[in-house]
């Protein structure tokens, strides 16, 4: 099961630690959902989901300071009883002390954050499902090209790399390079991401390991890219039938969401950065309802239609 460490979701969402007593280190959070612990304020723990991180807004803050302080005791310690992997008070609401001396005593942290419980619950939600969703790693390159997420496939040494560094020289922007970290974060968003170790390296045969963000600036590179069209590179077979309209779409399939995949041969002379570069336009413009290879079928349709009613007119003027 995908798991994330507390220390890094604490330095990741600039929370303060207000149980310093407490040794966060072993604790590890699994789910992307939260809960926002109201109902079991009010003793009602049927269902209650302990193993999520737990949110405390401003009604619940409300309601734990109109306790009476039997109350509060009765309610902080069973609430605290469970194994909870941490509650984050929001707007620089303070504890209780008493709930901060149960806390310590049950080995539950306290958090706090200054944002508002909507925007922290927005964001945690958002970064967890990305960090804790189904992951492979595949071999390609991922790139950024006009904002479309290219993922660039294909044997070891067939010119992944170079058409990448092609790219990054023309403006565009790399993500990852031989390794891509592939999330499933939702049924029909795929995101792509570089292993830490290889984070913004390119390796070119023949010369060696190049730092992308080093030596052409941070502008070239990025962390994370949705991915929207696969690019699989092959060597040109003559004997072969490429696809030259585009009409019929092919498409693979990652983590149980299927992808666009382009067959790009190549052969000396093809400029294969051009070819990216308008094979990511084209994405964008079939997003925004215009599809070429449909509008030449139907210019050649309507053409053929024309020919016939002019042949169908020339046969009538010969009977008459």
């Amino acid at each position: 099961m995908a798991s994330i460490s507390l220390k890094k979701v604490i330095e990741k969402m600039n929370l303060k630690l207000l149980t310093e007593e407490v040794d966060i280190d072993p604790i590890r959070i699994t789910q992307p959902d939260i809960n926002r612990p109201a109902l079991q304020l009010g003793g009602y723990f049927e269902h209650f989901e302990a193993t999520r991180l737990q949110i405390i807004g401003f009604v619940e803050y409300s309601f734990m300071e109109a306790m009476k302080e039997k109350e509060k005791k009765e309610s902080f310690q069973r609430l605290l009883s469970f194994d909870i992997p941490a509650i984050v008070f929001c707007r620089d609401l303070v504890p209780d002390p008493m709930f901060l001396k149960i806390a310590e005593k049950e080995q539950v942290p306290v958090l706090q954050t200054s944002m508002t419980t909507s925007a922290f619950m927005s964001e945690i939600i958002r970064w967890l499902n990305v960090q804790l969703a189904p992951c492979i790693r595949i071999h390609g390159v991922l790139v950024d090209v006009y904002g479309v997420g290219l993922l660039i496939t294909g044997e070891s040494g067939i010119g992944k790399s170079e058409a990448a560094l092609e790219l990054i020289k023309r403006g565009h922007r790399l993500v990852s390079d031989d390794v891509v970290e592939i999330r499933k974060v939702s049924e029909v968003t795929l995101i792509g991401s570089a292993p830490d170790i290889t984070k913004h390296f390119i390796e070119l045969r023949g010369i060696g390991i190049i730092d992308v963000k080093m030596l052409f600036g941070a502008s070239c590179v990025r962390d994370t890219q949705n991915i929207d069209v696969v690019i699989k590179l092959e060597d040109w077979d003559k004997d072969k039938e490429y696809d030259r309209m585009g009409l019929d779409e092919e498409y693979t399939e990652y983590l149980g969401n299927k992808l666009i995949m382009h067959r790009i041969p190549i052969r000396p002379g093809r400029n294969l950065a051009i070819i990216l570069e308008s094979a990511a336009v084209n994405h964008r413009q079939k997003q925004m309802g215009y599809n070429a290879a449909q509008e030449l079928y139907r210019r050649v349709q309507e053409s053929f239609a024309h020919q016939r009613e002019e042949q169908d007119g020339v046969d009538l003027d010969t009977k008459l």
